[in-house]
């Protein structure tokens, strides 16, 4: 565990990245909403005029907040995908081609260890990392807020502090961003499996086969199962009751509609136990393995180095 520990923190000190880009995006987003720019569907159906906002029911209010959240969390979350591949697709590959993969043989870990660190680095530590940043810019953009009401002489603890679900949001957040990289972990794994094995262009390498594949077979075959199994699930991840689920919360009214329910909250609209219960779940992780299992084998007995 020790061991482990130490091989994380070094992907933490190698690829400064994991850590910089959510940093970039909460300062980003923060300033967007300190200068307004920040704004999302169903705003329109509120009054944003301190006594519309004091008159409004509970929910409807915390609605709104939770919206805002959403909105902001959503951008840390492309982005994170975003960070993950380009960082799954440079661990194994830079560390051949700057020869550091030399030192680091020299230290008392095998290529196990090493390569289940990098697995771990893009299935927890970046998740992890994102969350951080989803929160301190929560809180930064929840606090501008709240000086705006109380400037003009509203109260900020209620309409503000008193109105947002946290431990809903949060929560629902947490969940969402451990999640996603175990859904998309068979892709994971491959980008792990073409940076241990390419000798150039691992972005190329990797994406050509994803591209191709599903044109050839619908040429040859005219059936989509390559299709189904890149694009389908690289943009369906069956945590949601509602497989619409989050289409609703961005479409135009709707979306503010389904939050303002008094009955329904954002994890009240996750289906854990069906998504941990779900094959595809299942045989995906055991895809990944398979390609982590190959990325080792690379590491082990055909680096170039």
């Amino acid at each position: 565990m020790q061991g482990q520990l130490a091989l994380l923190q070094r992907e933490l000190w190698e690829h400064r990245s994991i850590y910089i880009v959510p940093i970039v995006v909460a300062v980003v987003m923060t300033l967007a909403a300190l200068t307004g720019q920040v704004s999302i569907n169903g705003m329109e159906h509120v009054d944003i005029g301190i006594v519309g906002a004091s008159n409004m029911p509970d929910n409807a209010r915390a609605a709104v907040l939770s919206g805002i959240m959403i909105g902001l969390s959503t951008t840390f979350v492309f982005s994170m995908w975003i960070l993950t591949i380009f960082y799954a697709l440079d661990s194994l590959y830079a560390e051949r081609k700057d020869r550091s993969i030399l030192f680091w043989r020299s230290m008392p870990s095998t290529d196990l260890e090493t390569v289940l660190s990098k697995l771990l680095t893009a299935m927890l530590v970046i998740p992890l990392v994102t969350f951080a940043m989803i929160l301190v810019t929560h809180l930064a953009v929840l606090l501008f807020a709240s000086v705006w009401v109380a400037a003009r002489g509203g109260s900020g603890l209620t309409l503000i502090w008193g109105s947002v679900p946290f431990f809903d949001n949060w929560t629902a957040t947490l969940i969402f961003v451990l999640a996603l990289p175990l859904w998309l972990s068979p892709f994971i794994g491959w980008f792990l499996f073409v940076s241990a094995f390419t000798k150039r262009s691992p972005f190329l390498t990797a994406f050509l086969p994803i591209a191709i594949l599903p044109m050839l077979e619908n040429m040859l075959f005219d059936t989509a199962v390559f299709a189904e199994a890149f694009f389908v699930r690289s943009i369906k991840m069956p945590l949601f009751i509602n497989p619409g689920t989050m289409e609703r919360l961005f479409e135009e009214g709707d979306g503010f509609a389904l939050l303002a329910d008094a009955q329904l909250s954002l994890l009240g609209l996750m289906d854990l136990g069906g998504f941990l219960t779900n094959p595809g779940l299942w045989l995906g992780l055991i895809v990944c393995g398979l390609f982590t299992a190959a990325a080792i084998y690379m590491r082990r007995y055909r680096d170039d180095s």
